[in-house]
């Protein structure tokens, strides 16, 4: 039997690269995101599996992972990559800003997470979190979401000491601004970002590692940026 994953934020971007790249390598593909139009578009690019659904819902976490339990059978790969973020200064971010970041970056990545650790425990899998190098350092501007990628590496510590005696590995990823659409307003060129397949080259390590080796971290900076902004 194949390979299958299920890549959160899968129409667009970061996640839209992994499942690429995961489709290169033999996987069988959800793809989960919140608008149909775009996620029914991209899996149709890639022969995946489209799942509408918005990780800021509780029932939609359980159904993306129950639609693909129910399509494939198993889950070798799960990808968390569905996330949002708002610039502004702390004092002056919305409650409707403050409350999605933390919904979507991670209630709704806990809520998937929890739904698929049985059928990772089963396969050995892996868990991608797509977290960032805001979580890493001070980030003006964008404080609330660094706290929310922040408490991912945390929860992916966690992860790898709860689940470590059944053979399932978690990965946060912390990159800088990488060329999407949610960094445009950063004003950098998309050839001074990080490319969204940058990140897929890191995943495609780890599905390739050997089952006694485990990343847990992967900080990856922007050329040019100084000390290790974004």
């Amino acid at each position: 039997m194949g390979r299958a994953a299920l890549v959160t934020g899968g129409s667009s971007g970061i996640g839209l690269a992994i499942a690429r790249m995961l489709r290169d390598e033999g996987f069988d593909l959800t793809l989960a995101s919140r608008r149909p139009e775009r996620v029914e578009a991209a899996a149709s690019e890639l022969g995946a599996f489209a799942v509408a659904a918005n990780v800021a819902e509780a029932d939609d976490c359980e159904k993306v992972v129950a639609e693909h339990r129910d399509r494939f059978g198993r889950l070798d790969v799960l990808v968390n990559s569905a996330g949002v973020g708002f610039g502004g200064r702390v004092e002056d971010l919305p409650l409707k800003q403050l409350d999605l970041q933390l919904d979507v970056n991670l209630r709704g990545l806990f809520l998937v997470t929890q739904a698929a650790i049985p059928l990772l425990r089963e396969s050995k899998g892996w868990i991608v979190n797509l977290a960032s190098i805001a979580g890493t350092v001070p980030t003006p501007g964008l404080a609330t979401y660094g706290a929310t990628k922040a408490a991912v590496i945390a929860l992916t510590r966690s992860l790898n000491a709860e689940l470590d005696g059944d053979g399932v590995r978690t990965i946060a990823l912390c990159p800088g601004f990488v060329d999407t659409p949610m960094a445009q307003w950063s004003g950098l060129e998309p050839d001074e970002m990080i490319r969204p397949e940058d990140c897929a080259e890191v995943v495609r390590m780890c599905t390739r590692l050997s089952p006694t080796a485990r990343v847990p971290q992967v900080v990856m900076e922007r050329m040019g940026s100084a000390n290790g902004d974004a």
